[in-house]
């Protein structure tokens, strides 16, 4: 599909037309209505924000979350891995034949005939409709492109794991609007409060203590739980009662959790008569119940109750408390496994919220008080404490409560009031209803004002809290404390403060501002304390909470009065007299007036306009108390957002207010400020404003900046002149800015960026679009040159243009939204006359700063214009006094000095940002968005803008080794910025600045060059994030020398220069290449693909962190191209592919670099399970891989590398991790599957042999790397993990080279609790499952696995495909080239690879039409060179025949019919694919445990059919030549079928595999596959021995075959020569000439029949021999491989062989054991042909019998059930009549190798004692009456010696009994063995080196000990107290006589070595053993002594008669 590049497609109007324009919509405004959370509106501002960057990924992210989206709707692709396991678990379910008999054909072959009937009547699978036909090659690859195209999918990186966030530097979240501040929230409900009496209401206050501040921490809640009877009492008192005081609930905020918080209850009642301990006395002592005794008191106590309540209702008096410790809530109630999903979700949102405000991290301790995620509970609070009356402050109760801690309490021994209030204590929800705010608001949701409602209570938070304010509240509390009228003579006991908020001094001037408590009416003027009987110097804990006007005047003020309150009813006694009066005022010099106050009080009312004034202050005629000492005690705390409380914010904001209302003059505190001096207070104060509480400068930031910003876009007029205030606003802002970020650490996002001055930049920031009012006698001529619009909201008059201006707007946002809403009106700028303006008197010249040198001047001229500028302010007075703030500000900075420009730079983001809103919103007031960007801003700024980012690209260049974390920072913002600028600015302009940053930053990369590419990275990685990337890059523009000179053909004429000429093909090279074309016509791409190239050079320092950077960097910008919508279609695809190009080279040399995902030893990988894939035969034991390389074979194998490149002999230092290698090749795959083909084609045709080579390797890798790893391995992996060891070396890495800054480490930190940072799952983020912290895997839920794998399903379906295009790419150039044969190899080998893996059926059908076409293209490559491409491929075609998938067994099993057709059509018979086909089944059978039978059975069926179905070759041969082939493969087949049956029975299935082997006698190569199957099951199960002796086996087989074909001197002479490793071997020799002619075709054609084959054999065996211990036999093995070495003059491989001997002669002496053996008889018919058959088993060294038999007696009950099997428990003979015909019988009897005396002498070391084994023995007692055991005399022995086939070790492992002998023991020949076997013990302790003491006693007790039962004396007493009759015996007799003799002397050796080996402590044991010797030796004498006369007589001499001795 070559497009015409001669017209330029600027003419089409098709989809490539998005990627030439950008689109109008670039900028946008928003007025965004504030959320508002309570029903009445508030007063506040209205938020502004700029939105342009839809598409960018800065907030766009392609995070996980949007990929799963995104992955819903994938189809599921079929795996054949996945359907196998589905298979297996149905067999489980219906697997019963394992309880049928097991039978053994004796041959390994079933009958012929019955297998070719099953074969004949099963059924195929669909035959494929076009595979006999003959086509064309052209049309078949035609069909088949076209078929691979269908149903792909699109976006190949949808289906790739998201970017890695934490790379994600370009990611900018937009802030959190401003919104209150709010902690951890709890519910607390008041459900009931009873006493044991009801007599009178009772009230609660609920507050929060902590005790370690020794601070409240909320405000009071007040709460009534009184019946309706006792409330009535109080009626008259409150008669409007407001729902608002009914609240029983309330909310609560702790923004700092801590252990130390108690929710204190205090309780009061109505004042009465008598102290607060006799009213408490009732309740202490009645009880309701005793109601008859107490009835009489009862009635007189209410009674009372009532009179007091009528009299005195209005009054209070402390009664009782009592409090909660939060933390036994939390954390007793099991706080954190809470089950229930959905408060769940609300516990995470909320923590988050929490840690989103990163406040200092708490210590251990406190993280656990969570309060948002507890369990609620409900308490019933039974004791409280009665109230002391000297002791009510707030310091008392901070005593009690820390006391109430400790265990021995002292409060615990009081004794208490006993109650039950019951409370509900629970989190919060996210959003309650019917919740009122602390100032009585409702909250939304409120549904029904009739409704209780709960109130949030205010809280006072223990430590600062920065957030600004962004609602109105302006609340005072007033405490007071204490007040001491001991000296004032009167009746003054019962003591009142009434406390009033007065606007005036008349009484009628108290406000309604008091809020009420509980049962009773909202707002209050006046609030009584509580009184305290008798008491002249009371304490209080009142707290008195006021809503106070904003607009304090110097007349309000608190007035307290204190009254005697008289308890008793007295006549003409009043109920309260004024005894004291005292006042504060709230107003002085402008600020309000809070703190602890001690206040003189009077005795007299105040005089007149006493207000103004402080008590303090002694006024004449009035009498105090105490003579005008402070004797009240009060405090006063505000909550206003109204008043600042802070002196320097308060000043600066007075001033900004003179001058705004200019009401000069103005006292201020000493100051009069007038119009001479308001402007150096004002610099002053701006200056000061750093002495500021921080706290309270975050709590008033917005009007703060706005007050600052103000000052700068509208300089003050004072007397008539324009002061300029530019340089000072911005200082005082760079130093706020600086200090908030400086001391709120936590709270920023991974740029370092202060959330809260983000989100004011974002959304409360904005150009003040109205001007102050002008002054009083400002000139004339500046009032009319104001632009019109600004007058706005001044104007009365209606605009002609817009007829709904008329009315004057309420609000500056009104008016805002008006001005923004009509586009008719004049917005001429204020630059119109301004001397800057081009051509104006001050015009500077401007010029394209190219050069740094330009640069530079531009930064000059910018300075000397600042001063000039400073100079003729005043003379100048330009026209208008609105200054741009963008451009004051990039002036100012660029001025800027010292220790500004540090704070500056330190926070540069802030500035740079808010010069982009300032530009963004001037475009749009000023409606310049339409004009040409070259005029949309005046030279000198874009001048000042060239200068700015000139000075600081130079300061990033120069100071990065100094501070690494600020210019990590500034690097981001100033990319950042300009990523920003291009969206605003000309964009040529814009790079331009990109590359004088790279200038300046190449300019120092000398000292440490790898943190500055990391900057630099980063820095091109924000800039291609911006939306329009694309379109930046020209990707339509055809590589051409472009017209200008300058990279930047400007935005104007670029689109026109874009499309002049079209490519000619010399050009096709430099599209692939970075050359100076690509990078000048698609200038950001060229970029960062040579920043990616730089990066990975080999020989580059590219430290890890690095490549995970930059390769990020691609991804995630592929990534973004694949999400966006705008380019879908496949034509924009490929024109973006382009801009990408020379990513194919650049990965191609990095080839040798990339992790080896094809090599799975587990050294290279991680998780060695996930690569290994279970159905490749490959990954038998014997890798064949692995064999070949020890032998060090010249043949390529299939798993091998393939091209031998010197790239892959380097891939051994593999330098990039597994991750970055799968993301850089996945980008790779991108660019292969989006380019155009045509180009593809046109450059892959001009690469040279070794290149494409290499692009073969890199596919073939590819394949490997993105393999379908199945559902299981997804189970396994945790992604987390394998993430984490990357993530920690790059840490390491970073960390070492110390190019990670600080700033990184906190943003870490920062992410760990930030909302949008952290593992995208938030399964894995810390702060919400922070009790998890070790569980680190965390199982995936089945509906998670069943998605995961889809998706991995799909990726790797799509990644193959890609895979499988560039191969049919590459065949095609091949084709039209002479060089195709050694490519095409390459192309075969990786279609072969693809086939090995695991892959999906739909990618398999496409591969197989590949295979086809190729087969039938270039048959030559198969049949006539190389016999392993043949083999693999076979291998591959008939596993994918038993596919338990038909589709994917249909195209097999054609192809593997076409090969068939092909082979015979070359050759006429086709005697290689079937030699091939029929090893590939063997070896297919042997090794693989899915394999399934019936499934291959379906595919020889249906390539029969297609033999018979294929009418060109009817009449030949070959259909009866398919015939055979596939009956033989049936037959192998039959065997495969009664393997499964013995799946489970190892002893069973190698028998099985054994006869099968033995079978293929005849076949040499099929022999050898079965062996190697068979060492591959034993090494399988450990059994080393055994698989070394397959493996001796298949190389005495392949020496056989060798000595045939030539007479070798140095080789071994076939079998002969392996006898001293085993004498098993010789049965190889039965392959003898008649059988064979190894000139056959096809046979012994595998690669083992070979030299290089056989030794690969016996380095294996060797290794074998090596893990089984048996050293002595690897010697023997290389005395046989040594001879080939010495003749290859191998001196390498010499010396290695040599080591290991070495090693393996040293480890001869380590203790070692072999194995354990038993004989194993098999009785019952149910065994089938085993019946009767004995067994000797080889078990694991130190098997007990116990052991085995629970082995196999559990195997045989599985088999035949549990009732059937039955374990004999002797080992008598077995007589068969006797046993159950239906039972099955085991008898297991432990057995040791038999040696005859002769063998004993050859056999001397351990391993000749366990090696070569054919004879066993085991011992049977019996007696002659049928029991086993009985006396001395009458105990008789049975040996029963085995002989077996083979000799052991063997290759297998359990080895049928040939012959059996008995012998039997008379009871004294078992004496005789005893007592020689007692006598060499003791000679073994005796001489045992070391000597063993303990050993050694031990034994001697047991010779020697008198008690010991049937010893030594007892057998000498049965059998030599006597001569027997039966002269049989006499020789026994005597032999026992001389054990005995020998025995007694090594007895006496033994005391002897005992002597001397023992201490002094054993001396007394010693000599008792010698006493017991004696007694035994003289015991023994006479019987030892006595001779058998008839064995003694002499030799008959003739002369002399016989004598008796």
């Amino acid at each position: 599909t070559r497009k015409n590049y001669s017209h330029p497609p600027g003419a089409e109007p098709g989809p490539l037309r998005q990627l030439l324009e950008f689109p109008s919509d670039d900028l946008e405004l928003l007025l965004q209505e504030r959320e508002c959370a309570t029903i009445e509106p508030p007063k506040h501002a209205a938020l502004w924000s700029v939105r342009y960057q839809r598409y960018s990924t800065t907030q766009t992210p392609h995070n996980s979350e949007r990929q799963r989206e995104k992955q819903k709707g994938l189809v599921k692709q079929t795996f054949e891995l996945d359907e196998a396991t589905i298979d297996r678990q149905d067999e489980q379910v219906t697997d019963d034949s394992k309880r049928h008999s097991v039978s053994l054909d004796d041959t390994p072959r079933g009958s012929w005939a019955s297998s070719i009937f099953d074969l004949k009547n099963s059924t195929p699978d669909a035959l494929l409709p076009s595979v006999l036909e003959r086509t064309a090659a052209e049309d078949m690859d035609r069909r088949n492109a076209e078929n691979r195209q269908q149903g792909r999918h699109a976006d190949l990186l949808g289906l790739y794991p998201a970017p890695d966030e934490d790379e994600a530097i370009e990611r900018c979240a937009i802030p959190e609007v401003p919104k209150e501040h709010s902690g951890q929230r709890i519910m607390v409900k008041c459900l009931s409060l009873k006493f044991e009496i009801e007599i009178e209401p009772i009230f609660g206050t609920l507050a929060l203590y902590d005790v370690r501040e020794k601070k409240k921490i909320s405000e009071d809640f007040h709460f009534d739980l009184n019946s309706d009877q006792m409330k009535s009492l109080l009626r008259p008192h409150s008669p409007h009662v407001a729902i608002s005081t009914l609240a029983r609930s309330a909310i609560f905020s702790i923004t700092y959790p801590s252990p130390d918080i108690f929710l204190v209850i205090k309780l009061e009642k109505v004042l009465q008569q008598g102290d607060i301990g006799e009213c408490c006395e009732p309740y202490m002592v009645m009880k309701e119940s005793d109601s008859t005794k107490h009835k009489e008191k009862l009635e007189k106590l209410r009674a009372q109750a009532e009179q007091m309540c009528t009299r005195l209702g209005r009054f209070r008096m402390p009664f009782a408390w009592t409090a909660i410790h939060l933390l036994n809530i939390v954390s007793s109630v099991g706080g954190l496994d809470r089950s229930d999903s959905d408060s769940d979700t609300e516990r995470k949102g909320t923590w988050n919220e929490r840690k989103k405000k990163g406040f200092e991290r708490m210590s251990v301790g406190e993280d656990m008080c969570n309060f948002t995620n507890f369990r609620p509970a409900t308490l019933t609070v039974t004791n409280f404490f009665k109230q002391e009356g000297d002791r009510l402050s707030d310091e008392d109760l901070y005593k009690f409560l820390a006391d109430m801690r400790r265990p021995s309490s002292v409060l615990r021994r009081l004794r208490p009031v006993t109650a039950q209030l019951k409370i509900d204590i629970s989190p919060a929800p996210e959003a309650p209803h019917y919740c009122l705010s602390p100032e009585l608001l409702h909250v939304k949701p409120y549904p029904d004002p009739r409704v209780r409602p709960t109130k949030e209570v205010l809280e006072f938070p223990a430590r600062y809290v920065y957030t600004p304010h962004t609602t109105y509240r302006n609340l005072l509390y007033v405490y007071p404390q204490s007040v001491n009228f001991s000296s004032r003579q009167g009746s003054v006991r019962n003591i009142a403060v009434k406390v009033q908020f007065m606007a005036g001094e008349d009484p009628s001037q108290a406000m309604p501002v008091i809020f009420g408590k509980s049962s009773c009416a909202e707002f209050y003027k006046e609030a009584y304390t509580q009184v305290i009987y008798h008491n002249k110097s009371p304490e209080f804990y009142e707290e008195v909470k006021m809503k106070i006007p904003a607009n304090l005047t110097d007349n309000h003020h608190l007035l307290f009065t204190f009254y005697h309150i008289s308890c008793q009813t007295k006549q003409n006694t009043p109920l309260e007299t004024p005894v004291g009066y005292t006042w504060i005022p709230l107003m002085q010099h402008g600020r309000l007036r809070t703190g602890s106050f001690s206040l003189p009080v009077s005795v007299d009312k105040p005089p007149p306009s006493y207000s103004v004034l402080t008590p303090d202050v002694q006024l004449p005629g009035m009498k105090w108390v105490d003579n005008h000492k402070g004797v009240f005690n009060v405090e006063v705390k505000a909550a206003s957002s109204v008043h600042t409380q802070d002196p320097h914010l308060d000043k600066f904001f007075t001033l900004v207010y003179v001058l705004e209302e200019y009401s000069f003059p103005y006292r201020l505190k000493d100051v009069i400020i007038t119009e001479a001096n308001v402007e150096a207070e004002l610099k002053a104060s701006m200056a000061a404003l750093k002495g500021a509480l921080l706290d309270t400068c975050v709590r008033f930031l917005h009007q703060l900046m706005s007050k600052l910003i103000l000052l700068i876009v509208h300089p003050p007029v004072i007397a008539g002149q324009i002061v300029n205030l530019g340089r000072a606003a911005f200082e005082a802002m760079a130093l706020l800015v600086n200090q908030i970020h400086k001391n709120l650490e936590g709270n920023q996002d991974h740029h370092g960026r202060n959330n809260l001055l983000s989100s004011y930049i974002h959304y409360c920031f904005h150009l003040p679009t109205t001007e102050p009012v002008s002054p009083p006698y400002a000139t004339l001529s500046r009032a009319t040159a104001r632009p019109t619009s600004l007058l706005l909201s001044r104007s009365k008059s209606i605009s002609n243009s817009n007829p709904d201006l008329a009315s004057t707007p309420a609000t500056p946002d009104e008016e805002v939204q008006r001005i923004i809403g009509s586009k008719g009106i004049d917005r001429s700028h204020s630059w119109v006359n301004s001397a800057y303006a081009p051509g104006g008197s001050r015009a500077v010249l401007r010029r394209n700063p190219n050069s740094s040198c330009e640069l530079k001047q531009a930064s000059e001229r910018a300075c000397n214009r600042m001063s000039a500028f400073i100079e003729t302010a005043s003379i100048l007075c330009p026209p208008s006094r609105q200054i741009l703030l963008h451009e004051e500000l990039a002036l100012q900075w660029v001025v800027s000095t010292s220790t500004v420009r540090e704070a500056s730079l330190q926070q540069a983001w802030f500035f740079f940002q808010l010069m982009v809103k300032s530009m963004s919103h001037h475009l749009f007031l000023s409606s310049r968005l339409d004009m040409p960007r070259r005029q949309r801003f005046p030279d000198r700024f874009v001048d000042d803008i060239a200068a700015l980012v000139c000075a600081i690209s130079a300061d990033i260049a120069s100071r990065y080794h100094k501070d690494v974390e600020l210019v990590e920072r500034l690097n981001s913002s100033l990319a950042f910025f300009l990523n920003d600028l291009l969206s605003l600015l000309d964009r040529g302009f814009v790079f331009n600045l990109v590359r004088s940053y790279y200038k300046q930053v190449h300019l120092h990369t000398a000292q440490n060059p790898n943190s500055l590419t990391a900057l630099r990275m980063d820095f091109i990685r924000i800039v291609c994030s911006h939306e329009h990337y694309v379109t930046l890059n020209l990707p339509c523009a055809t590589l051409s020398p472009p017209a200008s000179p300058s990279p930047s053909t400007s935005s104007t004429t670029s689109q026109s220069s874009a499309f002049s000429c079209h490519v000619q093909d010399q050009g096709v090279v430099s599209m692939f290449e970075l050359s100076v074309p690509f990078r000048q016509q698609h200038f950001l791409s060229g970029l960062l693909l040579a920043e990616l190239s730089l990066i990975l050079e080999p020989d580059g320092e590219g430290v890890f962190f690095l490549h995970k950077k930059a390769i990020s960097a691609l991804h995630s910008l592929l990534c973004s191209h694949d999400a966006d919508p705008r380019y879908t279609d496949p034509q924009v695809r490929s024109h973006i592919a382009q801009l990408y190009l020379p990513l194919i080279p650049i990965v191609m040399e990095t080839l040798g670099q990339l992790y080896d995902f094809t090599d799975p030893s587990p050294q290279r990988v991680r998780h060695a399970s996930v690569l290994v894939d279970d159905n490749d035969p490959d990954n038998g034991t014997i890798s064949q891989s692995v064999a070949m390389a020890i032998a060090g074979s010249p043949l390529p194998h299939s798993k091998a590398n393939h091209f031998t490149l010197p790239s892959v002999a380097g891939r051994q230092c593999s330098t990039l991790s597994a991750e970055c290698s799968r993301t850089l090749l996945v980008c790779f795959l991108w660019v292969l599957k989006n380019a155009d083909a045509g180009l593809l084609e046109r450059w892959i045709s001009d690469l040279s042999v070794p290149q494409i080579n290499r692009l073969l390797d890199l596919l073939h890798l590819c394949l490997s790397c993105f393999e379908y790893k199945g559902k299981k391995a997804l189970q396994r992996i945790n992604s987390l993990t394998f993430k984490k060891s990357q993530d920690m070396k790059a840490r390491l890495e970073e960390a070492i080279l110390g190019t990670i800054g600080a700033r990184q480490e906190m943003v870490r930190r920062c992410r760990e609790r930030s909302p949008y940072g952290g593992q995208e799952n938030v399964r894995w983020r810390k702060n919400v499952t922070h009790w998890r912290q070790n569980a680190d895997r965390v199982d995936k839920t089945k509906a998670e696995v069943e998605q995961e794998s889809v998706v991995d399903g799909n990726l790797a379906t799509e990644a193959a495909l890609i895979a499988l295009d560039t191969l049919e790419v590459i065949v095609k150039t091949v084709v039209m080239s002479e060089l195709k044969e050694s490519v095409l190899v390459g192309v075969l080998r990786v279609l072969l690879h693809s086939m090995a893996g695991n892959q999906s059926a739909l990618f398999l059908q496409h591969c197989f039409s590949t295979q086809r076409a190729l087969v039938y293209k270039f048959p030559e490559m198969l049949f006539e060179e190389d016999t392993e491409l043949c083999a693999d491929l076979c291998l591959r075609l008939l596993r994918h025949c038993s596919s338990s998938v038909s589709s994917i067994r249909s195209h097999a099993s054609s192809s593997l019919y076409l090969l068939m057709r092909q082979n015979f059509e070359i050759g006429n018979n086709f005697a290689r694919v079937k030699m091939q086909v029929t090893m590939s089944l063997s070896s297919l059978v042997g090794t693989s445990m899915k394999f399934n039978e019936e499934h291959l059975r379906r595919s020889l069926k249906t390539i029969l059919t297609y033999a018979e179905d294929d009418l060109e070759l009817r009449d030949s041969p070959f259909p009866e030549q398919v015939q055979d082939l596939v009956f033989n493969l049936h037959m192998i087949l039959t065997d495969t079928v009664k393997m499964k049956e013995h799946q489970q029975d190892p002893e069973m299935l190698i028998d099985l595999m054994y006869r099968i082997a033995k079978g293929y006698q005849n076949s040499p190569d099929l022999r050898l596959t079965w062996l190697q199957n068979m060492a591959g099951k034993h090494s399988e199960r450990g059994n080393h021995a055994e698989a070394a002796h397959c493996l001796v086996h298949s190389a005495a087989l392949v020496a056989e075959y060798l000595s045939m074909l030539e007479d070798c001197r140095y080789l071994p002479i076939g079998c002969v020569s392996f006898q001293s490793i085993s004498s098993n071997v010789l049965e190889e020799s039965a392959v003898s000439d008649d059988i064979l002619s190894p000139e056959e075709e096809g046979i012994c054609s595998g690669k083992y029949f070979s030299e290089s084959g056989l030794v690969g054999l016996l380095e294996q065996a060797a290794a074998s021999f090596n893990m089984a211990a048996m050293y002595e036999a690897i010697n023997e093995v290389y005395k046989i491989l040594c001879p080939i070495h010495e003749a290859n003059r191998d001196f390498k491989k010499l010396a290695s062989v040599h080591g290991k001997l070495q090693d393996a002669f040293n480890k001869v002496y380590n203790q070692r054991m072999f194995g354990t053996y038993f004989r194993v008889g098999l009785y019952g018919c149910r065994f089938g042909d085993l019946d009767e058959q004995e067994f000797v088993y080889k078990e694991p060294s130190i098997t007990k019998l116990a052991e085995i038999s629970h082995r196999l007696e559990e195997f045989y009950s599985e088999r035949f059930g549990d009732d059937v099997v039955v374990i004999i428990k002797d080992s008598n003979p077995v007589d068969k009549n006797k046993l159950d015909p239906n039972k099955a019988y085991l008898q297991i009897t432990y057995v040791e190798p038999f040696f005859d005396t002769y063998e004993l002498k050859e056999r001397i070391t351990y391993f000749d004692k366990n090696y070569n084994l054919r004879t066993f023995m085991y011992c049977t007692p019996f007696t002659l009456d049928g029991r086993a055991h009985g006396d001395l005399h009458e105990q008789y022995k049975r040996k029963t010696i085995l002989t077996t086939s083979h000799a052991f070790p063997y290759i297998k492992t359990r080895i049928n009994v040939i012959h059996k002998e008995e012998i039997v023991l008379m009871p004294m020949e078992v004496a005789i063995e005893d007592m020689q076997k007692k006598t060499q013990e003791l000679a073994f302790a005796t001489h045992q080196d070391p000597a063993d003491p303990k050993m050694l006693q031990m034994v001697l007790q047991g010779c020697v000990g008198t008690t010991v039962n049937q010893g030594p004396l007892e057998v000498a007493q049965v059998f030599l107290s006597e001569i027997p009759e039966d002269p049989k015996l006499f020789r026994h007799h005597n032999k026992l006589r001389l054990c005995f003799k020998d025995f007694s002397k090594r007895c006496e050796d033994a005391l002897r070595k005992n002597k001397s080996l023992i201490g002094p402590d054993q001396k007394e044991y010693h000599r008792e053993l010698e006493r017991n010797y004696t007694k035994l030796r003289e015991a023994l004498f006479p019987l030892i002594n006595r001779k058998i006369p008839q064995l003694y007589r002499p030799l008959p001499l003739p002369t002399t008669p016989t004598q008796r001795s």
